[in-house]
């Protein structure tokens, strides 16, 4: 099922659909940008488990879509996690690498770690608190638009001191090239990575999906890797983050989903974001840093008490 839904200007295409099927009603070469976060086949309640290679050869018919539909100057940003079987471990992005790069000739331009301070707690291994971004490009002409998402220069005044710019600045007034690990709060210049909280309960994005994308995250991507008007697709688009994000950066967007109630709550979001009701956390939002004072930062009376005694 298609729904082509107008709104006061804005474009946007949703899709009721198994992604696959879907994929093959879009006309080659026509996709600035496809981002998504697909399911990690971990038994979420949208996705039903299968064996690991059973997973991966359906992401490689996704992925030869993708190639397919994708303009030559295009970009692809695959956000992931890690499958996990019988407490082991298997880091999707090792997987996927090969599935864009070795299968299909995409070229891996980075990969971004995106940090998650807040997650389940481990206690068989170390706490997974980060994911990570493949960001590939169909050819080596691709779109790249650094200005958009440059950060402040950590020593501004810095100056040449020999030759014969000696004495001029040394730093690009605009900012700096935020690198491939990315602090998105601007005043931690130690931890430069992607910084930007998941959406958990008291995230003001949060709806009923239980791994929902960040607009803020998906954001970043768009400003760099799209221009104006381009169209912006999610193949596993959920409540529509990434929809949310190429809208308001004025793209055109298409989102995939074969639950009804995420498209349905995915319109929602759209109408409350023409209305200006849509909650939403804004980019470079500073995270927020317990002071001491909030009754869930401080030590609880049982924990010194047992100190005492």
């Amino acid at each position: 099922m298609v729904s082509d839904h107008y709104v006061e200007g804005y474009r946007l295409l949703l899709g009721l659909n198994d992604s696959l099927q879907f994929l093959k009603t879009i006309p080659s070469n026509s996709i600035k940008l496809i981002v998504t976060s697909p399911p990690y086949n971990i038994g979420k309640v949208y996705e039903e488990k299968v064996k690991l290679n059973e997973y991966l050869d359906y992401q490689e018919e996704i992925a030869k879509e993708c190639s397919r539909i994708l303009k030559e100057d295009g970009n692809l940003a695959w956000e992931v996690g890690n499958f996990v079987y019988k407490k082991e471990i298997f880091p999707l992005d090792f997987f996927f690498y090969k599935i864009f790069k070795e299968d299909n000739g995409f070229k891996l331009r980075n990969r971004i770690i995106w940090r998650i301070e807040h997650g389940l707690h481990a206690s068989l291994r170390f706490s997974g608190r980060y994911e990570t971004i493949l960001w590939f490009t169909k050819t080596d002409n691709y779109t790249f638009n650094l200005d958009p998402v440059r950060v402040p220069q950590k020593y501004p005044g810095k100056t040449y001191y020999k030759g014969e710019k000696r004495g001029k600045p040394s730093c690009n007034p605009l900012g700096k090239n935020p690198g491939d690990v990315w602090d998105i709060v601007l005043q931690d210049w130690e931890e430069q990575i992607w910084n930007i909280p998941n959406v958990k309960a008291n995230h003001p994005e949060k709806t009923i999906h239980p791994a929902q994308f960040p607009i803020e995250l998906v954001q970043r991507l768009i400003l760099a890797l799209t221009n104006e008007e381009d169209i912006v697709l999610d193949p596993f688009g959920g409540v529509g983050s990434s929809a949310l994000g190429a809208l308001l950066l004025n793209r055109k967007a298409i989102s995939i989903d074969k639950e009804k109630e995420y498209i349905d709550i995915t319109l929602e979001r759209v109408k409350a974001m023409i209305n200006g009701t849509l909650k939403i956390r804004k980019i470079g939002t500073k995270i927020y840093t317990p002071t001491g004072r909030e009754k869930v930062s401080q030590i609880p009376k049982e924990w010194t008490n047992n100190e005492n005694n």
